[in-house]
């Protein structure tokens, strides 16, 4: 236990320190500003070097705050301009936006880091997908929990045989939307803009994607529950959604999220032979609760809220754009998240369970 606690925050996926990744982040909400921008400037490998927005003025503006080469609009951004002065994108735009950047990117020849979910609808993410590899650009998907120091450490217990052969997955992810961002109007209660919904879009994605990674399985079937009740949802099918999942080799899943609710994350990993809860999971610095036999175990650590995923999501990516190596949250992987997401929709309408 000591030798894992010693090399806790070890980042066993970097193969290189050398070399600069340049930024050009597009879509300049809080997310980006408050969090992406000090993650890139923390970072090892990259550099913010032209921020994106509806318009230059915009874009000028906080480009000046915060110490950063250029500011753009989007449509000077589509034109070409400044390219010389960056190597990637992060797409931080509403979920439909995506593809547009994705693909003037693509005919750039930049790399492109895209905010998760990578797009409003499977067809779009398809696209996207196709477009980057034609263009033979690198594409990956935002998942900030892949390169977590306690996900990291999590999946190797899990490959080790710590919880012996996985049986279920519980996870719960929520929070109260509006009393964060005080606007009924906003894109993620949009789904011109959000897409299929806003709690399993946004949140959801969460412990499915989690549990992927964790385990190294995907959703083979799902059924579902959603409702949404309050004023402010009434264009989203899901303010509450619960589903049961099936992993494959059988292993169970229920997965409950709503954007109208107390703070709460968790995911809970059972097996044959023992357990690992995180609590929080997604929201905060993750805490590990581990149990086999009569020992149990908790694990903190203060070192990495979502800034600190964010500088290590960064640095990974710049590290296989630098060196060329693969990529594992690729576009590919983000289709199954967008998939399972589209059949628990489906399911939910239906009341079916829906096979993928």
């Amino acid at each position: 236990m000591k030798d894992w606690l010693d090399g806790y925050d070890a980042r066993e996926w970097q193969t290189t320190s050398e070399g600069t990744v340049r930024y050009a982040l597009i879509g300049l909400g809080w997310w980006t500003i408050d969090v992406a921008l000090p993650a890139i400037e923390e970072s090892d490998l990259g550099e913010a070097t032209v921020l994106v927005s509806s318009t230059s003025e915009k874009a000028e503006r906080l480009a000046s705050e915060h110490d950063v080469g250029a500011g753009i609009s989007y449509d000077e951004f589509h034109e070409g301009a400044a390219s010389d002065s960056y190597d990637a994108v992060y797409v931080g735009t509403p979920n439909a936006y995506h593809l547009e950047y994705a693909e003037t990117a693509a005919e750039l020849g930049k790399a492109i880091l895209c905010e998760k979910p990578m797009e409003a609808t499977v067809e779009r993410a398809e696209r996207m997908v196709e477009t980057c590899e034609d263009a033979d650009v690198p594409l990956m998907i935002a998942y900030r929990m892949h390169t977590d120091p306690a996900i990291q450490r999590c999946r190797e217990l899990i490959e080790d045989g710590f919880i012996g052969e996985p049986v279920s997955v519980y996870g719960n992810n929520s929070q109260p939307l509006l009393e964060m961002i005080p606007d009924p109007d906003q894109w993620r209660l949009d789904p011109d803009l959000s897409g299929y919904g806003t709690s399993v879009m946004d949140l959801g994605i969460y412990s499915i994607n989690t549990a992927r990674y964790l385990l190294d399985r995907d959703p083979v079937a799902v059924q579902s529950r959603m409702s949404s009740t309050h004023e402010a949802f009434s264009d989203v099918p899901d303010e509450r959604s619960s589903a049961i999942l099936v992993l494959e080799d059988d292993v169970g899943m229920v997965t409950t999220d709503s954007q109208n609710a107390h703070e709460d994350t968790e995911l809970k990993i059972t097996g044959t032979e023992g357990q690992i809860d995180i609590q929080p999971a997604f929201h905060g610095e993750c805490t590990l609760h581990l149990s086999r036999n009569d020992v149990s175990v908790t694990v903190e650590h203060e070192e990495f809220d979502a800034q600190g995923e964010m500088r290590e999501e960064f640095d990974y990516f710049a590290d296989r754009v630098l060196t060329g190596g693969d990529i594992h949250a690729d576009g590919r992987h983000g289709l199954t998240d967008m998939r399972t997401i589209e059949a628990i929709h489906e399911a939910a309408e239906s009341g079916d369970v829906v096979e993928l």
